[in-house]
């Protein structure tokens, strides 16, 4: 059943779907079999219950934000990347300011070195979970030498009454140079297109919706392939180097979060869902607010050093209707 909004917004329904870099959500507790030894108890970082509490406590808090403007809900579905393990979902979904919304997750492991996964969080009065599955993105460092990186999550089940399917994405980093680790991101758009064609081939029809953290903007040669002719890409026109996106490098902005939507979300019929609109989450108290780095996301670090803030991503989200 679709929640409730208001007794003026009956004959149009609309719900928030929203994609979020939690930035290294870690617990503070060491994995023997990931890299994540900076970030558990006295370690590197200096990571500790009291900061792990206070990172939890705030990203719960945006969450709950996402989209209220106009849903007058939080949103029924969440993509989430940087999650260490299902642990730390839990503990974001029994979070003060989530607690009181009926959230279930999906989480898988992945065979990422440092140990981070993606997830996704749904209203279970929303979205009725049918099955998940994760694909692994085989990529290479240099002939021989296999690169672990995140699986690509697919989620399906009926949103408010409509199946679709979801993809959860975190493509490979740019950390070595964005020229040199390209083919691996066009690599990672390669897999979500063959998981399509494996979707299509049962319903070729099907609604399908695709987020993440892409580390690659738009216009990139990725997601343009990823998009191709049968998807649309609203998170392209937000996109300005100079003044907005989701996240910063060298005082230039990116826009690496994105969501995609197959194009039959474009039609409008009765008791469909279909797109409205996209946005970033950028609201001022997200931001750094002086110095040098002001307006830029407000991070849990800078470097090794502890500042207390979000994520050094904004979050997005986008709007679907359904007109009775």
């Amino acid at each position: 059943m679709f929640p409730s909004i208001s007794s003026k917004k009956q004959s149009k329904k609309i719900t928030t779907i929203a994609f979020y870099n939690v930035e290294n959500l870690f617990d503070t507790i060491d994995d023997p079999k990931t890299l994540d030894d900076d970030y558990a108890l006295g370690g590197k970082y200096k990571w500790n219950n009291k900061r792990y509490r206070i990172k939890i406590k705030k990203l719960g808090s945006v969450i709950s934000q996402l989209g209220m403007n106009r849903s007058k809900n939080p949103p029924a579905i969440v993509g989430l990347v940087e999650v260490e393990n299902a642990k730390v979902v839990e503990d974001l979904v029994n979070s003060s300011n989530l607690k009181k919304h009926p959230y279930g997750f999906v989480h898988h492991d992945s065979p990422d070195e440092r140990g981070i996964d993606v997830a996704l969080l749904y209203d279970k009065h929303a979205f009725e979970l049918l099955g998940s599955k994760t694909f692994v993105l085989e990529i290479e460092n240099e002939p021989g030498v296999r690169d672990y990186t995140r699986d690509v999550l697919k989620v399906t089940g009926n949103l408010h009454g409509e199946l679709v399917h979801i993809l959860v994405n975190h493509w490979p980093s740019r950390r070595d140079g964005s020229e040199t680790t390209e083919p691996k991101r066009i690599k990672a758009a390669e897999l979500n297109r063959t998981i399509i064609s494996e979707i299509t081939a049962q319903s070729f029809d099907a609604k399908i919706i695709i987020m993440g953290d892409f580390n690659d903007d738009p216009t990139s040669v990725s997601l343009q392939t990823l998009a191709s002719d049968d998807f649309i890409n609203p998170m392209e026109k937000l996109l300005n180097k100079e003044k907005h996106g989701t996240t910063t490098y060298n005082k230039k902005w990116n826009l690496f979060d994105q969501i995609l939507f197959s194009k039959n979300f474009l039609e409008k019929t009765e008791n469909k869902l279909y797109f409205k609109h996209a946005e970033v989450f950028n609201k001022k108290w997200l931001k750094v607010f002086k110095g040098k780095l002001k307006g830029s996301p407000f991070r849990t670090y800078i470097g090794p050093w502890y500042q207390g803030g979000f994520s050094d991503h904004f979050p997005v989200y986008a709007f679907l209707k359904k007109e009775n």
